[in-house]
């Protein structure tokens, strides 16, 4: 097998770093693949905020894949009986999604090497985050190896990379390197709660983290609040 195409598979939520991570791909001179998940979450609001990203973005095709993680429950994003929480959290929070990365990003090498391009893209960030496990580098650098162990293109090809370029950014740093690229963040949904219009609550640790962020860049904050 030969080089790869400069291509790339982009997980986009919707959210602001994920519409970030497409713009950076993008910048960076690769044609890409944005992929979206359903996964039970309570609102979708954020998806139709996903495919308005990859409009504008132009990327080369956008799916968005049902996942019924809200069949197992145990976070406040997917399960009815939890609520989202509207102070921050000590450890692990109750909008951890267990295993989702994990699940996502395995969707995202599947596509991948069907493509037949080895770059996956995502906006996850281990500095202004909500201490989810699975975005840290370390969870990040084994899923990688793990990739190249499980796939054909891993073991006859010249496998995968995974690229986290907000890992080690600050909110405010995000919001700075999105705004030079061109990011249009009113289109952006990140609420944890956003209402079917994609109106934010402004109470949610996803909130509060966005509107520090554009604070400490010294941006106007033009998210849509109800």
């Amino acid at each position: 097998m030969g080089l790869l195409k400069k291509e790339a598979v982009v997980m986009l939520s919707g959210g602001l770093d994920s519409a970030t991570t497409l713009a950076y791909a993008l910048d960076a001179g690769f044609d890409c693949y944005a992929l979206s998940f359903f996964y039970g979450q309570k609102h979708r609001s954020e998806l139709a905020a996903a495919s308005r990203i990859a409009a504008a973005m132009g990327v080369k095709e956008h799916r968005v894949v049902e996942i019924g993680l809200g069949a197992f429950g145990g976070s406040a994003l997917t399960d009815e009986s939890l609520s989202v929480p509207m102070e921050p959290q000590k450890g692990i929070p109750i909008t951890y999604v267990p295993a989702r990365n994990t699940i996502f990003l395995s969707y995202a090498l599947g596509w991948a090497e069907v493509l037949g391009v080895g770059d996956i893209f995502l906006g996850v960030n281990a500095v202004d985050y909500s201490g989810y496990p699975d975005c840290r580098p370390e969870y990040l650098a084994a899923f990688e190896t793990m990739a190249n162990l499980a796939t054909k293109q891993g073991v006859e090809g010249p496998g995968f990379k995974i690229h986290a370029p907000l890992i080690d950014m600050s909110k405010a740093a995000i919001i700075e390197l999105g705004v030079s690229l061109g990011v249009d963040y009113r289109q952006t949904v990140s609420c944890y709660m956003a209402d079917e219009l994609g109106r934010a609550c402004g109470r949610c640790d996803s909130c509060r983290l966005r509107r520090e962020g554009f604070a400490q860049a010294g941006i106007d904050d033009l998210t849509r609040y109800r």
